[in-house]
């Protein structure tokens, strides 16, 4: 994997997204002199036309990435690798056909964004099969050596069996006399030079996964394997950079504090973050109004009670504060007490279900985003009731509230809808994950990728 702005990428997404950048420019300009041959027109020299091919390509790209094309299920699914390029050139070209109409250009004709489409589209999906068929799904993973034999070693295993691992473990190694879990495990004593034996296998990473540390730990053998160029990786840190969240059942706090994350240099990213969630904000409500407005009527005409609902939930630094929304629900919906919200909850009303759906009730937030109480981007804020039990049965619950919450964050793109301690748990890897590693880069990413999660419903409740 490259680490990029402290966010790990697998070398195969790298290469595709590459190879896709290429191939986009290709079609741009492969439109371009179809075009021009049909109306007999010179198309002049390639440089005169890079500056929009590059427009082309970038729309298309971060419409790509915004619906999924680059995720696990696309990589290793290549009827839902089509599917998802289908939406996203579509959608790409939608957004140029707008631009160029607001800015009066003559960069994007209709006909060579309607050319452009269809040629994206088969180049792109040849680059997925030339790829997939020359160099398989094994190509860009990474050569694991375990040290260790029990319960978790035994989770690694089962994590680089699953189709979208970013590495193949090439053995294991056990480090003591007790029972081993993986039956396959090489005993440490039948291994005469450790760091030969790593060499010989091709090893590209050891990671250790020992139960118990004491006396166990092999440190002049880590120490010459660590030199002689091979990555030395510990459990939960490679657990973290291959999943994406931060494992509540192996971390430590000393683990927290001395791993790298939770950086002190995030002044500037702080102001950016400012200054994206103000404009943001104020641009979608000025847009958005006519719809809150227009499901306002609707909310009011089906059921008695308030179009809009306050709700006190928990904020940074575990302030209270009161999120907007528009009402999905009866207004007997708490009559006895503060209840977990539920996929299909039988309290939604009929427009509140679509609402729900679509994430219209969410879009008065806006306001609280542009007061500062929120972010766009950060650990959905959870309500008082909830968090004093949440903090009691789950560790570092409460290091959520040291980021500014968001409408939308890393849990929500990443984990489905659920409302309950064990979903709890599950959205609090990924929160712990989001406040590590946050940069605008990662924010980014989150925004992008959250109209995957509007498309298609994932996460919706």
């Amino acid at each position: 994997m490259i680490r990029l702005f402290k966010h790990y990428i697998p070398h195969a997404v790298i290469l595709l997204w590459l190879l896709d950048l290429i191939l986009l420019v290709v079609a741009g300009e492969m439109s371009w002199r179809l075009r021009a041959s049909q109306i007999a027109m010179d198309p002049g020299p390639f440089t005169d036309r890079i500056w929009p091919h590059l427009g082309f390509a970038a729309m298309m790209l971060t419409a790509m990435i915004a619906v999924g094309v680059y995720g696990s299920d696309s990589l290793r699914s290549m009827r839902f690798a089509c599917a998802r390029l289908l939406v996203a050139i579509s959608l790409g070209i939608i957004a140029l056909s707008f631009v160029d109409f607001v800015l009066a250009g003559e960069n994007f004709w209709r006909s060579t964004l309607f050319y452009g489409m269809v040629i994206a589209i088969v180049l792109l999906v040849t680059n997925r099969l030339v790829i997939g068929g020359l160099l398989g799904s094994a190509a860009f993973r990474r050569r694991v050596l375990v040290l260790g034999a029990g319960s978790r070693a035994q989770r690694l295993r089962e994590l680089g069996d699953q189709p979208e691992a970013g590495f193949a473990i090439v053995g294991y190694i056990g480090m003591n006399e007790s029972n081993p879990l993986v039956e396959e495990a090489i005993a440490r004593t039948a291994i005469h030079n450790l760091t030969r034996f790593v060499e010989n296998l091709g090893v590209s990473e050891v990671v250790l996964a020992l139960e118990e540390r004491r006396n166990a730990l092999p440190l002049k053998d880590l120490l010459r394997i660590k030199t002689a160029g091979v990555h030395v990786n510990e459990f939960s840190s490679f657990l973290e950079r291959e999943t994406g969240r931060v494992d509540l059942d192996t971390v430590n706090p000393s683990w927290l504090i001395f791993s790298d994350g939770f950086s002190s240099g995030r002044a500037v990213s702080s102001v950016a973050k400012r200054m994206f969630d103000i404009a943001a904000s104020a641009v979608l409500l000025v847009f958005a109004a006519p719809v809150i407005v227009l499901f306002a009527i609707l909310v009011k005409l089906e059921s008695k009670g308030p179009a809009f609902f306050r709700q006190t939930r928990v904020g940074l630094y575990g302030q209270n504060f009161d999120v907007v929304k528009l009402r999905s629900m009866r207004v007997d919906a708490e009559a006895d007490g503060a209840k977990w919200a539920s996929k299909d909850d039988p309290r939604a009303t009929r427009v509140g279900r679509f609402i729900r759906k679509v994430r219209i009730d969410e879009l008065p937030q806006a306001w609280t985003v542009l007061k500062g109480e929120m972010s766009f981007v950060g650990p959905r804020p959870e309500r008082p009731e909830f968090v004093a039990d949440l903090e009691e049965q789950l560790p570092y619950y409460a290091e959520r509230h040291m980021v500014k919450p968001g409408i939308t964050g890393w849990a929500q793109i990443n984990y489905p809808y659920g409302a309950s301690i064990a979903d709890s748990r599950h959205k609090l890897e990924y929160d712990l994950y989001y406040a590590k590693n946050y940069t605008p880069f990662l924010d980014l990413l989150i925004i992008l990728q959250t109209l995957r999660v509007v498309l298609w419903h994932e996460g919706a409740r």
